[in-house]
């Protein structure tokens, strides 16, 4: 159902000992440290991440939902488009990630950051 949630904490270090701790137990260990961010990894290829806290008053939730293919990525983005959501990043490759991460990002009623993520290549 999903592809990685992104929490955007104050404290990265901290929350790592504390996430660290409390997920081990279910299997989910740290696996990603660029010095920024942390990513937390389990048996499945869903992932869970800790990155700073660009605002200390109003922080978002990430959530990317795992799409099938390229296509309905881009179905996803129609979607909030045709409903008159926000869009952050219109459907594209970001290969700061990986070379077929193909996304589209956009912002819920609440304000969170709300993804569709492709990791194939395009059929």
């Amino acid at each position: 159902m999903y592809d990685h949630i992104s929490l955007q904490v104050t404290d990265v270090p901290t929350s790592r000992h504390f996430y660290e701790a409390v997920l081990a137990p279910l299997g989910i260990v740290s696996g990603h440290d660029d010095g920024v961010s942390v990513g937390f990894f389990g048996s499945n290829e869903e992932s869970f991440w800790l990155s700073p806290a660009e605002r200390r008053d109003d922080r978002e939730l990430h959530i990317a939902f795992r799409a099938p293919n390229r296509e309905v990525v881009r179905e996803f983005h129609q979607a909030a488009m045709a409903i008159g959501a926000e869009i952050l990043n219109a459907p594209r490759i970001f290969t700061e990630y990986h070379e077929n991460y193909y996304g589209a990002f956009l912002r819920d009623p609440d304000g969170h950051n709300v993804e569709a993520v492709c990791h194939l290549p395009e059929e």
